[in-house]
């Protein structure tokens, strides 16, 4: 099984030109399925963007959303939308609202949105101030008092959300791989070369997730996860445990690209060909 994997394409930056260089890229790879971690495009269009992915490609659509999919929407919104047009398409497959997903013997398939959860650096002292508090009615209707708390919030609420999956990993499962959109450690959350420093990680690294994670990993030993993410628009990879591997992928606002091929066979997962 051949998995072109995408990240942030942010389609609503994307011209009709690069639209199609883009999905002739994604055919020349041959795949069986596509797997987008996030930032798909914004809240008052993603699900006609992803209409139109699964329309293109005649393969299964895995995804989770990033945080751009909420934009000009709220969450709890944008996820109803996502999830009615999931259910009626035998293509589309938003791992958020989904259980663990076999790929091939030993191999499976889980996802979860994320979010920068303010856990993880210093939230109170960054000078960062995201376009999210902005565009998206959850905290745009909030006092900024109230975003910290927020954040930490939709950052348990998906980690409580991926523990129930992990849970449900059959115990022959041999490989894991986790689709999630925000980096779950601070050491896989990258920027030109470097990892992010204090005032960043907290709005672009899911410490809950990332626990959960950990967790999972200690529980599991003879079970290898790997988990491919976003956001960033910069990539690295970084190995957090001998059973951990976190795969971080990079973007271009206008030029969505295909991040890599994931290469899966039974009991076998493998990553390969970087940024097509």
């Amino acid at each position: 099984m051949r998995i072109a994997w995408i990240t942030d394409p942010h389609l609503n930056h994307v011209s009709p030109r690069d639209w199609d260089q883009w999905s002739a890229r994604i055919a020349s790879t041959q795949p069986d399925a596509l797997l987008i971690t996030g930032d798909i495009s914004e809240g008052d269009d993603v699900v006609l963007q992803l209409r139109h992915i699964a329309d293109t490609f005649a393969v299964p659509v895995y995804f989770v959303l990033g945080n751009h999919d909420f934009y000009q929407s709220s969450i709890a919104q944008t996820r109803q939308h996502v999830i009615a047009a999931s259910r009626e398409s035998d293509a589309l497959n938003y791992l958020t609202d989904l259980g663990p997903i076999p790929l091939a013997d030993g191999v499976v398939l889980v996802g979860e949105d994320g979010w920068g959860d303010a856990t993880i650096g210093n939230y109170e002292d960054s000078f960062i101030q995201l376009n999210d508090f902005q565009q998206i009615d959850d905290f745009r209707n909030t006092s900024p008092g109230l975003w910290k708390a927020k954040l930490q919030q939709l950052g348990a609420e998906s980690a409580a959300r991926l523990q129930v999956k992990l849970a449900a990993v059959p115990h022959d499962a041999t490989d894991v791989l986790v689709a999630t959109h925000i980096p779950p450690f601070r050491e896989s959350c990258w920027y030109e070369g470097k990892t992010t420093d204090d005032n960043w990680a907290p709005f672009f690294v899911c410490g809950e997730i990332g626990q959960t994670l950990r967790e999972f990993c200690q529980q599991r030993s003879d079970c290898k996860t790997t988990v491919i993410c976003g956001h960033t628009h910069h990539d690295g990879i970084a190995t957090l445990h001998e059973n951990l591997i976190v795969h971080t992928g990079a973007a271009i606002y206008g030029s969505p690209a295909v991040e890599a091929v994931i290469e899966v066979a039974a009991n076998q997962l493998c990553i390969q060909n970087h940024r097509r």
